[in-house]
């Protein structure tokens, strides 16, 4: 599952729409920019991060082993 779509579940779950996101990301995005990530799938982790801050929630990138450790 791409990061798209996770981002796109995320706006479902908190109710939010995405001109909304883009206003409350900082640094501050516009609709368009934010609409055409989404469409490319297309995001940086300080993208992410402050996805999940506008939305008030956690976000974490991890390798996991095999054995279940994380990096």
């Amino acid at each position: 599952m791409g990061m798209a779509v996770k981002v796109r579940m995320l706006m479902a779950a908190k109710g939010i729409k995405l001109m909304e996101l883009a206003e409350k990301m900082e640094p501050k995005t516009t609709s368009q920019n934010l609409s055409g990530k989404l469409k490319r799938d297309n995001f940086s982790e300080k993208d992410l991060q402050s996805i999940a801050k506008a939305c008030g929630v956690k976000f974490e990138a991890n390798f996991i082993l095999e054995d279940g450790t994380k990096i």
